[in-house]
């Protein structure tokens, strides 16, 4: 069984999809469809609701269940590394590789990254270049420094921090 549920964000519209065992996906969409849904699965309720506490601030852990059915173990090694980026801080896709210990493995970092479904939650828009500059977000670069600053504005001292 999926389950469906929108809301509206600062990024623009996102659609949260999940199964029993537990969120599938988190995309951006057009536009929010024009009845209201309350999905049949709880997982995806509790994701729409601390999503919105995200986006207001009150949040900086998520804390529910995911379902990454058909990934391969390569991308859930990196996904479960990007979990563990604090909020407000980053990190490179060469760090994710080293603590993978796969230090040439920067590139196919970054195609796990690309293909991550659970936006947000998984936190890739933490993941920048080695320079520092922000790099390749699914959502465009504008949306990925929405979130930073989002997240970097509520870290008392922060002074946008980056590492």
């Amino acid at each position: 069984m999926l389950a469906v549920a929108y809301l509206d964000t600062p990024i623009g519209c996102l659609e949260v999809k999940g199964s029993l065992l537990g969120i599938q996906s988190i995309q951006r969409i057009d536009k929010l469809p024009s009845s209201d849904s309350i999905a049949s699965i709880s997982v995806v309720n509790d994701c729409v609701m601390q999503l919105q506490a995200y986006f207001q601030g009150k949040l900086q852990v998520f804390d529910i269940a995911l379902d990454w059915s058909g990934a391969t173990d390569f991308y859930k090694s990196v996904w479960q590394q990007m979990l563990q980026i604090p909020y407000g801080r980053t990190t490179t896709y060469s760090e994710i590789a080293q603590k993978l210990n796969r230090p040439k493995a920067v590139r196919a970092v970054g195609m796990a990254s690309k293909h991550n479904p659970i936006a947000i939650v998984v936190p890739c828009h933490r993941v920048i270049a080695k320079s520092g500059a922000l790099q390749g977000y699914f959502y465009g670069l504008d949306v990925k420094a929405i979130l930073l600053q989002l997240e970097q504005s509520k870290i008392p001292n922060s002074q946008g921090l980056l590492f």
